[in-house]
């Protein structure tokens, strides 16, 4: 579909919205963010929204991180990407740019949640440096089992 050295990653905006969760209903069947939940993540200190486009509305995946004040581990609460674009360094990118993102405001680790049935995203993260730190029991709404990550942020 579309090469990796080709995708932008940019701040989410209000303009945004349909497509946001557009994406989110498209990716995933329980556990996702609402419009409004999206909306007030737009307008928030505490959140920022990113998202992986070839242009204006061609969007690819979104990622949704949040900082908690004076804490140095930002999460990653949420990434996406369209099926069509999976494989095409898509999640790589904006992982890399949420990475980016938490270094910038001073934090020293990132993590994540995954889904057990997931082994795809798994080994994504593997391969990008994070571990695995714990097993969550009935971790997703819908009884699903999940693993914790996280990635120190170093350099």
């Amino acid at each position: 579909m579309t090469p990796a050295a080709t995708v932008r990653i940019r701040s989410a905006e209000l303009s945004d919205l349909d497509d946001l969760v557009a994406l989110e209903e498209h990716s995933f069947t329980s556990d996702r963010l609402s419009r409004a939940q999206f909306r007030r993540h737009l307008d928030s200190d505490s959140a920022k929204v990113l998202v992986a486009s070839t242009g204006p509305h061609r969007f690819l995946g979104t990622a949704v991180v949040f900082f908690r004040r004076r804490s140095g581990v930002a999460r990653l609460y949420s990434i996406a990407t369209h099926h069509a674009a999976r494989g095409q360094g898509v999640g790589s990118a904006l992982l890399d740019a949420t990475e980016q993102l938490a270094r910038r405001r001073r934090c020293r680790a990132l993590r994540l949640e995954v889904r057990a049935d997931n082994p795809a995203a798994a080994r994504l993260y593997e391969r990008l440096g994070y571990r695995r730190l714990a097993a969550l029991e009935s971790y997703y709404e819908d009884g699903g089992d999940g693993w914790r990550y996280e990635k120190l942020l170093t350099g």
